[in-house]
C-alpha cells in the first residue's frame, strides 16, 4: 500500500510499504478515508521531534482520521465491514495507576498513532486498530468533517480540566484549529466574553464568524490594551494554544487574580519562562492538557449537531501530494486553517 512517510525534516514522501494485516482477537482492517494535519505532526516534520520524543525516520505520520472497516478479527462485537468510523489514536494499557484512575490519557504504556515509539500513523491506504479506538461516524457527519472529531476532542477535555462551572470571560491565544475548535466548544457551552489572538488575520476572521467577541492579531494590534481594555479587571481563563513565549507572557499580564491558564500549546523549546512575579501575586492556576481524555463521543455529538457547521477543514490534497500538504501548512499558506489528506 501507499503511505505519507516523512523521511527527514521538512521531508515527506509517499512510498509503498506492507499492507497491515488482522493478527490479534479484537482488531479491524480499516481503509483510510481522511487524515488531517495537526499542529504535532508540523513539529516532527520541521523540528523532528517534540521535546525528548526524537523521530525515528522514515516515520509514518498521521493520528486524525477518518475510515472504514474493510475486516474484523475474532472478538470485534460493536463494528462491522463497511461502516465508517473515526479513530482515538491513544492505545493505551487500561491497568495501569493512571488508567485505572480515569487518567487514560496519561496512561504509563501509552502508545500514539504517528508519533516516536508509537505504532505507525494513519497516512497511509490501510491500519489496523484495536476495535475500542474505533467510533462510529455519525450519518450527518462527513468523513471528511470527521477529522475535526479529534482537534475538538482536545477543546472539550480542556473545558472539562477548567471545572464545572465554565467561566464568562476567556482569551485563547492561538486561532489554529485547535483554537477555533475551543471557542466553537465554549460558544456551544455559552460561553460568550472570548477574545482571540492569531497572526494570521484569516483565522482572526473565523474566530469572529464562530462567536468571538474580539479577534485580531497581536502582530499589528496593541492586545493587552484592547482586551483589558474592555476588561479592565481582567479574563478570568486563558487559553495558550501557539505554543509561545510571547503568549505565555501575554497570558499572565490579561488574567484576573485567582484567574486559571491552560496550556495547549506545544513550544519548539523544552523550556518556558512564567513571570513568577504575577503568578504569586494573583494566585493564578496553571493547567497542562495532554491531549484528550475520553471526550471524542462528545465530540462526534457536537459535530452531529451543534456544531455540524464547523467549517474548519480549508485545504484537501490528494495523497500523492501529501509532500506539498504539509509544506503549505508548515508555511501557513494564505487561508490555511486545517489541511487534510485525501487517502482514497
Amino acid at each position: 500500500m501507499y503511505a505519507v512517510l516523512l523521511s527527514g525534516r521538512r521531508t515527506v514522501e509517499v512510498g509503498k510499504v506492507p499492507r497491515p494485516q488482522l493478527d490479534e482477537p479484537g482488531q479491524v482492517l480499516l481503509r483510510m478515508a481522511y487524515a488531517g494535519i495537526c499542529g504535532s505532526d508540523l513539529h516532527y516534520y520541521r523540528d523532528g521531534r517534540i521535546g525528548d520524543q526524537k523521530v525515528r525516520f522514515p516515520m509514518i505520520v498521521g493520528h486524525e482520521g477518518t475510515a472504514q472497516v474493510v475486516e474484523v478479527s475474532e472478538g470485534v462485537t460493536k463494528l462491522r465491514s463497511g461502516q465508517d468510523v473515526v479513530l482515538d489514536p491513544a492505545l493505551v494499557c487500561g491497568a495501569c495507576d493512571q488508567c485505572r484512575t480515569g487518567r487514560a490519557n496519561t496512561c504509563r504504556a501509552l502508545r500514539f498513532l504517528g508519533s516516536p515509539g508509537g505504532p505507525a500513523g494513519c497516512m497511509a491506504e490501510y491500519l489496523v486498530m484495536p476495535e475500542s479506538c474505533c467510533h462510529p461516524l455519525p450519518p450527518q457527519v462527513s468523513r471528511r468533517q470527521g477529522v475535526l472529531a479529534e482537534p475538538l476532542s482536545i477543546a472539550l477535555h480542556t473545558l472539562r480540566l477548567l471545572g464545572p462551572h465554565l467561566p464568562q470571560t476567556m482569551a485563547i491565544l492561538g486561532a489554529g484549529p485547535i483554537g477555533l475548535c475551543l471557542l466553537a466548544a465554549a460558544s456551544a457551552n455559552g460561553v460568550r466574553g472570548i477574545y482571540v489572538t492569531d497572526p494570521l488575520d484569516w483565522r482572526c476572521e473565523a474566530a469572529l464568524r464562530l462567536g468571538a467577541e474580539w479577534a485580531a492579531s497581536p502582530n499589528t494590534t496593541d492586545m493587552l490594551r484592547e482586551i483589558l481594555g474592555a476588561m479592565p479587571g481582567g479574563v478570568e481563563v486563558v487559553v495558550e494554544c501557539c505554543g509561545e513565549q510571547a503568549a505565555l507572557d501575554q497570558a499572565l499580564q490579561l488574567l484576573a487574580p485567582g484567574g486559571k491558564l491552560a496550556i495547549v500549546g506545544i513550544p519548539r523549546t523544552n523550556k518556558v519562562r512564567l513571570d513568577i512575579n504575577l503568578l504569586r501575586r494573583k494566585e493564578l492556576t496553571i493547567l497542562n492538557v495532554r491531549r484528550q481524555n475520553a471526550c471524542l463521543a462528545e465530540a462526534l455529538t457536537l459535530l452531529a449537531g451543534q456544531l455540524h457547521d464547523l467549517a474548519l477543514v480549508t485545504h484537501e490534497y490528494p495523497l500523492c501530494d501529501a509532500p506539498r500538504a504539509f509544506a503549505a501548512a508548515a508555511a501557513y499558506e494564505h487561508g490555511i486553517i486545517k489541511a487534510v489528506v485525501r487517502l482514497q
